[in-house]
């Protein structure tokens, strides 16, 4: 079953979302250390693909 593809507003949306997200950890803790930018990297791609597959296949 496919899902629905992303609008372009839903796409903004989202990576708008995922930057607040990484702003916030990244002002809030007290050292950015390997394991943090590691999460970061997992959560950018967990984002980032999704959404490209979205904007590829329109």
């Amino acid at each position: 079953m496919r899902r629905k593809k992303l609008s372009k507003s839903q796409c903004v949306c989202i990576l708008l979302l995922w930057v607040a997200l990484c702003y916030f950890v990244l002002t809030s803790t007290e050292r950015i250390d390997g394991p943090l930018i590691v999460t970061l990297l997992l959560s950018a791609a967990l984002v980032f693909i999704p959404v490209l597959k979205s904007i590829k296949n329109e």
